[in-house]
């Protein structure tokens, strides 16, 4: 199967043939190590997750809260980079065809690395979409327009501030899925209500034929399993990124539990999200 958009559509389709959504989940590439990081990309679709969302480490990850920032400097501190980053994909497609991955991050390691460099690069590793949070629509020939002339999938973010005159342009080159961001505000804030979920998604399919996935706030399998109620995908990254960090030691060293641990927890996340609809 081809990567980009088509591996990111073929497991759209297989979730809507089971009848469920599917579990997205957030790890920082290199987080805390490249071999730990390497140990838990390779584990997650056994313990449950449909799709990953790859951070790409990065000094200054304005958008997210304390947690997925202190990962990134734990990945920067243990020498992770952005061609390391994409290393680590092409390692796991050795061994999986199927899981889609999307590089979230910000422009500037992009930018510095050289665009059309980069695409050819995250291509050949495996990737599948890029999620870069800090570029909006007005800024789309930078990186969004030649992504998707590779087809590679440009993920776009639409938060409760989104309102209908601009979700239109929002929307304009997204492909791949929706990203609803449930709560205004940094990663690992607070988690939105079910009724406000329940609006967005039917809001946001009124404007698109896309997928919607749902991040931002969700912390429990049982916040996951509502969200799986409604929406196509539930995202999960800050309290997947704390299962890490709680297994690590004093000096933020990987662990003889740190994968199991992690893997563990995802577990429940995916019992949850597949349970949502019976």
């Amino acid at each position: 199967m081809g990567a980009g958009v088509g591996r990111i559509d073929a497991k759209f389709a297989s979730l809507r043939q089971e009848g469920r959504a599917g579990l997205g989940v957030f790890i920082t590439a290199g987080d805390p190590d490249a071999a730990t990081s390497a140990a838990l990309l390779k584990g997650l679709p056994g313990a449950g997750a449909d799709m990953v969302e790859f951070g790409m480490p990065f000094t200054d990850p304005m958008a997210d809260g304390p947690a997925i920032q202190e990962a990134s400097q734990r990945a920067l501190r243990g020498g992770m980079t952005l061609k390391g980053t994409l290393a680590l994909v092409k390692e796991f497609r050795q061994g999986n065809q199927d899981m889609p991955i999307i590089l979230m991050g910000y422009y500037n390691p992009i930018y510095s690395y050289g665009v059309d460099a980069f695409l050819t690069d995250a291509l050949d590793a495996g990737a599948d979409g890029l999620i870069v949070v800090d570029l909006p629509p007005e800024e789309d020939n930078e990186l969004c327009v030649p992504a998707l002339k590779r087809d590679m999938a440009f993920i776009r973010l639409a938060t409760p501030t989104t309102d209908d005159k601009r979700l239109p342009k929002v929307l304009t080159n997204t492909s791949g899925f929706v990203y609803y961001v449930a709560v205004a505000g940094i990663t690992g804030s607070a988690s939105a209500s079910n009724d406000m979920i329940t609006g967005a998604v039917e809001r946001l399919k009124r404007h698109t034929d896309l997928p919607v996935c749902v991040g931002f706030g969700i912390k429990t399998p049982e916040q996951a399993a509502d969200v799986a109620k409604v929406a196509d995908g539930a995202i999960v990254g800050t309290a997947v990124v704390n299962a890490i960090k709680g297994s690590l030691d004093g000096d933020g060293g990987a662990t003889a539990t740190t994968v199991s641990d992690t893997l563990g927890f995802v577990k429940t996340l995916a019992a949850g999200v597949r349970g949502a609809r019976a």
